[in-house]
């Protein structure tokens, strides 16, 4: 049976999640929780395995498009109000009037995600959540096997990355390359050769290759390395990798934004 609970006060302790706690306060082993937003994201999440703690969605949806997740889950409680309460709630527009807070999953190792893959994206320091999440998407889109996230890239499951991803974050096995700052490039790099990757950076030097290049397209297993787009790639991280790749620019435009880099070599890199 379905336990709707109509939303009284905005101060009741189970809102918290949506209300006051950040997203550092959520990830943390506490609660160990993150925000999804949307009936299809959620069900992504849920196909997934990962568990639901509470919904929180506008009073017309429980009816409408909310029904068949409030069925999937029964015994997980539903909180309701209008739209003008909820915005106060939670301090921002619901993505399609939806949200729930999930329980989540360790990561699983680098090597189980890594096993049969021929085609990896590597995430190296990358803090914006948005880009994160439109990455993943790309990778998941074009035909790569798993994403990589070094120990200092922003948490996949950041609210903002999830929504962007538009769930992809569910589909795509994700693993963090090594637990501790320190841990990236060296042992990092290390950890991709030993499981029989070459590596390609995406960066604009004097070295890089055309990325239509046939070389690095040809390797049967290779790591996509992409950096942030303020300091890009360490430097460290370049003298170690296989090829480093420029995507030609037109129209004395310098470079892309790192997702739409991205798709651009997930495309052209990806496993024939």
């Amino acid at each position: 049976m379905a336990n709707i609970i109509e939303i009284a006060s905005l101060d009741a302790p189970a809102l918290a999640p949506y209300a006051r706690l950040t997203e550092a306060q959520l990830r943390d082993k506490a609660n160990g929780l993150f925000i999804a937003e949307s009936h299809k994201v959620v069900s992504h999440a849920l196909d997934a395995g990962y568990e639901p703690v509470s919904m929180l969605m506008e009073r017309r949806h429980i009816e409408g498009t909310g029904r068949a997740l409030i069925e999937r889950c029964p015994d997980t409680p539903v909180y309701t109000a209008g739209r003008d309460l909820l915005a106060r709630l939670t301090g921002y527009e619901m993505t399609r009037g939806f949200l729930c807070a999930m329980r989540r999953k360790p990561l699983p190792a680098p090597e189980e995600v890594c096993r049969s893959a021929r085609r990896v994206a590597v995430l190296e320091n990358i803090v914006d959540p948005t880009n994160v999440g439109a990455i993943i998407r790309c990778a998941a889109a074009l035909g790569f096997d798993a994403a990589l996230l070094t120990p200092s890239c922003c948490d996949p499951l950041h609210r903002r990355s999830i929504r962007v991803s538009m769930g992809t974050v569910f589909q795509l096995p994700i693993a963090r390359i090594g637990s501790r700052a320190a841990d990236w490039p060296e042992s990092g790099m290390n950890a991709l050769r030993g499981m029989g990757f070459r590596t390609a950076a995406m960066a604009l030097t004097d070295r890089s290759l055309a990325i239509d290049d046939p070389a690095p397209a040809a390797e049967d297993k290779l790591a996509v390395i992409l950096g942030s787009e303020g300091d890009g790639l360490d430097a460290r991280t370049l003298e170690q990798c296989d090829y480093t790749l420029r995507i030609p620019m037109a129209h004395g435009v310098d470079s892309l934004n790192v997702a739409a880099a991205a798709a651009v070599a997930f495309w052209t890199l990806r496993a024939r």
